[in-house]
């Protein structure tokens, strides 16, 4: 069975109504990024953190996969599929993909500010100030913020290069770690993007582009390779 590696980005969610991480003014859900998401936020207050996060994951819960979510989920009943996502929402897992890697962490998680290792599954719901793992320390969004290195990485850097497919969705791949991950893709395999955009990686000829939004250009590509 074929390997295809789904690369996705804050594009594959925004169809399904969650904004991208940050508007073209720089702010996120009215914040400056690094009030709400960097280690000196927390430090400087957790409670604004905290009630963030919050919001965030409740927006999350409150939003269906979209049909890309769902084309790339379907693209399981013939090929063996990986997901490696900079969501940090479930809504791949939801509309039925079964192995997703979290380059940034999930919403749907919590873990102790000092073990990162006690890690506890919240669903939706919320936590505030005061709420302790089993070590005693303050729960923390499972999240990576900025300036906090990336665990998955390694992980999504041995997974990358055993793809016989490599599909890019939603992301224009240009932070790193990330962005380096194409590159770790073998020679001359096939390579897709869905983009309304054009991004860089695709001004050479080996990318085939379907410059469309995740919803409507994903379900065309999984017909395409399941047909």
């Amino acid at each position: 069975m074929e390997k295809i590696v789904v690369l996705t980005g804050a594009g594959m969610s925004a169809d399904s109504g969650l904004k991208t991480f940050r508007g073209s003014d720089g702010l996120w859900e009215g914040h400056d990024v690094h009030d709400v998401a960097t280690p000196q936020a927390w430090h400087n207050d957790k409670e604004l953190v905290l009630d963030f996060y919050n919001e965030r994951r409740k927006q999350a819960h409150s939003v269906e996969p979209n049909e890309g979510h769902r084309a790339i989920a379907q693209l399981e009943e013939q090929y063996d599929v990986t997901v490696i996502t900079q969501n940090v929402d479930s809504l791949h897992e939801r509309a039925g993909s079964t192995d997703v890697l979290h380059l940034h962490g999930e919403l749907s998680k919590v873990r102790s500010e000092k073990d990162r290792s006690l890690v506890y599954d919240i669903g939706g719901d919320s936590i505030e100030l005061g709420d302790t793992a089993e070590d005693g320390a303050q729960l923390r969004p499972h999240v990576v913020w900025f300036g906090e290195p990336v665990p998955n990485m390694r992980k999504a850097s041995a997974i990358v290069p055993e793809a016989d497919i490599l599909i890019v969705i939603g992301t224009s791949l240009v932070v790193y770690p990330a962005a380096g991950l194409v590159d770790l893709a073998p020679n001359g395999i096939s390579k897709y993007v869905v983009d309304p955009n054009t991004p860089d990686l695709v001004n050479n000829n080996d990318w085939n582009h379907f410059k469309e939004r995740a919803e409507e250009g994903a379900p065309k590509l999984a017909s395409t390779l399941l047909n």
